[in-house]
């Protein structure tokens, strides 16, 4: 159950990278991303469909660019995080004593 909730966070966390990266060096191709994150070709490929199918980025003839939902994005980003971490750490059962009673 928890492998599979830290693989999505793995896999979240590469496409925010990726979308991090179309950001800040737009457009940007699928090699240049693969030798600057060190991920497979085929793992940036997912996350950039990911991210096209969430309309956060597009395809060009020189690489994936932002699109105008991008922005919206970022700025409710930070807001949502805390709000999934807030509730990963009310999951948290700190006194192992109450599962042995």
């Amino acid at each position: 159950m928890i492998d599979r909730l830290e693989k999505e966070v793995d896999m979240l966390e590469r496409h925010l990278q990726v979308l991090k990266m179309v950001i800040e060096n737009e457009p940007i191709g699928i090699v240049k991303m693969s030798n600057e994150t060190g991920y497979p070709h085929h793992k940036v490929r997912y996350s950039l469909r990911v991210l096209e199918e969430e309309n956060l980025i597009e395809p060009s003839s020189q690489g994936a660019i932002t699109t105008e939902r991008t922005s919206e994005f970022v700025e409710e980003l930070d807001g949502k995080l805390d709000d999934i971490n807030e509730k990963l750490s009310s999951m948290r059962i700190d006194d192992a004593a109450e599962i042995e009673s």
